[in-house]
């Protein structure tokens, strides 16, 4: 007997030891996988990009040049800048660096990526107009996924199937349907402006802050129509969500890290839970009613719930027809970021150009007076905004929301003479195209609207279409008119209203927060029109 139990403490449970044994093996090939992709993969990439002669940094384990960039940043962040100087060395500093360094077509890290810079337009177009070709949407980082995924990045047979459903949504016909939303959100935007002008007619306030609230409240009707309120809470929670996710994002993602129970883990969880709920509710309310003949087709939600139901009414529901409530949670997600974002910054960008260049505010004044007069702006005027538009595309050259678009190679791809293998990112660095002195002049860092008099195409030296503010090819962003329509209405209401200047207190600080933002905010005079 006492053998027995000798022989019992000696030899543990069977069970209890092919657990543990499954567990280290497990480890060992989590630590096997870990070492491949922060080591051995980086290294190989990195001599089959350099053994075809393409120059830039060198790979350091494990987080490559985000280390370095995040140091460049904080340093940069710290220096305004003058109106004369060029935007690019501020906002994007690494790369800056390593251009004049190592040339236009250079290698830089993001972790264990290895990211080639590619500046020929051509180049560029040819990447950007693969539709289901060899270049692919860069991998999301998983923390980013709670802010939005959606079409913007997908690839393939997803991606296809989400833009035919979404595209009607975004029609000409179906933003003429909106213009009583953009309307009333400018009128209360411009209303509040009115009531803090002084009886010596001038006012100051920040726009940047203004401009926010108001592409907030556009996204929140444009989108959601009746359940305004309802979506105006989901846009302070999205903004909350991109705060948290920006703290995170000048290191290199660890898997598995989401799931750690760290207070800012556990709010982003909390936020992504309260953003679905609330838009799962909406969603279903859309469809019960649609199923009763109530529709709604004024609006982005109701537009693509409809959409949606007639794909699964002409093909059937399988796995590869129509969006899932989940996927249509993740569209309206990406409504918001996109929507809000793109046009308050390009409002804010504008109302600081033309503060600084007086002459060309009342260029488009007076444009805005001639078509106009005092009336409220339509849909089909915005379109004879001539010179408004010039602005506009002036502004989103020199200061484009996105500043970098990225694809991907899934597998060896040739481009330009080079073999890029699989896993290499295709950095195409918007700004810095729309800023090269070779291809735009060497005016190219001045705001000078007139060089888009003939339109996009002949804005450069050589005719070279060299302008991607909303991308280009078949992943064109859709919401480009939507955006534009947004901003001529609004800024001619307060071209209408207003003359406005910089005031004495603002600071000229671009800087990178997913779009391009002022760091300090947009401090502005108003002076009230007699």
């Amino acid at each position: 007997m006492v053998k027995t139990d000798m022989l019992t403490v000696l030899m543990p449970d069977k069970g209890l030891w092919a657990a543990e044994s499954a567990a280290a093996a497990g480890l060992l090939l989590w630590a096997l996988w870990l070492a491949t992709w922060l080591w051995w993969r980086p290294r190989r990439l990195e001599r089959a990009l350099r053994a075809q002669g393409l120059l830039g940094t060198r790979y350091r384990f494990p987080s490559g040049d985000l280390k370095e960039n995040a140091r460049l940043v904080r340093e940069a962040l710290v220096k305004p800048l003058a109106f004369s100087q060029c935007i690019i060395p501020r906002v994007s500093p690494l790369l800056h660096r390593a251009i004049g360094q190592y040339g236009k077509l250079c290698i830089t890290w993001a972790g264990p990526v290895p990211r080639v810079t590619i500046m020929d337009p051509n180049l560029v177009r040819e990447i950007l107009s693969t539709k289901f070709g060899h270049f692919l949407k860069p991998k999301i980082n998983p923390l980013w996924k709670v802010l939005a995924t959606g079409l913007a990045n997908y690839d393939g047979e997803k991606w296809a199937r989400h833009r035919r459903i979404i595209n009607p949504a975004f029609h000409v016909e179906k933003l003429k349907h909106m213009q009583p939303a953009f309307s009333t959100c400018c009128s209360e935007l411009i209303g509040r402006w009115e009531k803090l002008v002084d009886s010596s007619g001038t006012c100051e306030l920040d726009v940047w802050s203004e401009f926010q609230n108001l592409t907030g409240d556009v996204i929140s009707r444009t989108a959601f129509g009746s359940s305004y309120e309802e979506g105006r809470r989901i846009f302070q929670l999205q903004a909350e969500q991109a705060e948290l996710l920006i703290k995170v994002s000048h290191s290199v993602y660890i898997p598995g890290y989401r799931f750690l129970p760290t207070p800012m883990n556990r709010r982003r969880k909390q936020v992504d839970k309260e953003v679905r709920s609330l838009l799962r509710g909406m969603i279903e309310k859309r469809e019960e009613a649609i199923k009763y003949g109530v529709k709604n087709s004024t609006d982005l939600l109701g537009l693509m719930i409809e959409s949606n139901l007639k794909q699964f009414e002409e093909h059937g529901k399988s796995k590869n027809v129509g969006m899932t409530t989940e996927e249509v949670i993740e569209e309206c997600k990406l409504f918001y970021f996109a929507g809000q974002e793109t046009t308050s910054v390009l409002l804010n960008w504008t109302i600081v150009l033309l503060s600084i260049y007086p002459s060309w505010q009342e260029r488009a004044r007076e444009e805005v007076m001639q078509v106009f007069d005092k009336n409220a702006p339509d849909f089909d005027g915005l379109s004879h905004l001539k010179i408004v538009s010039m602005i506009l595309h002036e502004v989103l050259r020199l200061y484009p929301p996105i500043i970098l678009l990225g694809r991907r190679t899934y597998k060896n791809m040739k481009l330009g003479g080079i073999t890029y293998p699989k896993g290499v990112t295709l950095s195409l660095p918007v700004i810095f195209i729309h800023h090269d002195p070779e291809i735009w002049g060497e005016d190219a860092h001045e705001f000078k609207p007139e060089r888009f008099a003939n339109g996009i195409w002949k804005a450069t030296k050589n005719n070279q279409m060299a302008f991607f503010p909303f991308g280009w090819g078949p992943r064109i962003c859709l919401g480009q008119n939507f955006a534009m329509s947004e901003a001529k209405m609004c800024l001619s209401m307060i071209l209408q209203r207003f003359k406005f200047e910089l005031s004495p207190s603002y600071i000229h600080a671009p800087y990178t927060v997913i779009t391009l933002q002022p760091q300090h905010g947009t401090q502005v005079v108003l002076r009230r029109l007699r």
